[in-house]
């Protein structure tokens, strides 16, 4: 089961929102590129501002998002909200999701209307959010690069 914390739509507006641009690419497509298997031409990215939200733990994207990356939906989970309610959604193979020039990969539920980045990014990436300025900052310990905790 996959644990959201808060819906998307309560979260945005019961916290102050902390949104940041990102590029989302289709890992499959891009390691193909890199094989000289597809042209790269045809790499599907994406590009939008995310709601960064410090209660959810993973990644989600809408159904456009992943259809525009082209994504097969590997498994339906389910996922459960802070208010109790669950949903079966969609589980989607891998993407890259870069953010302020750091990038990890991960898959993502489909559900919602908007790109919303949970917890597990943001520890991978080593990325703070900064509520006071409403933005993203590089951990201070680790300024320069991701640091991952074993």
């Amino acid at each position: 089961m996959i644990n959201l914390d808060r819906d998307i739509t309560q979260a945005s507006k019961n916290m102050r929102a902390v949104r940041v641009k990102l590029k989302l690419t289709n890992a499959i497509d891009e390691e193909l590129v890199k094989r000289g298997l597809l042209n790269p031409n045809r790499l599907r990215v994406y590009e939008a501002e995310a709601l960064i939200d410090t209660g959810a733990v993973r990644t989600a994207i809408p159904v456009e998002v992943c259809e525009h990356l082209g994504l097969r939906i590997r498994r339906q989970e389910i996922a459960k909200y802070a208010d109790g309610r669950q949903e079966t959604v969609g589980l989607t193979g891998p993407i890259i999701i870069e953010i302020e020039g750091r990038e990890t990969i991960e898959a993502a539920m489909v559900l919602g209307d908007m790109v919303l980045i949970g917890q597990t990014v943001l520890e991978t990436l080593d990325l703070l959010v900064d509520c006071k300025n409403q933005r993203l900052i590089a951990n201070p310990e680790n300024p320069d690069r991701p640091v991952l905790r074993v």
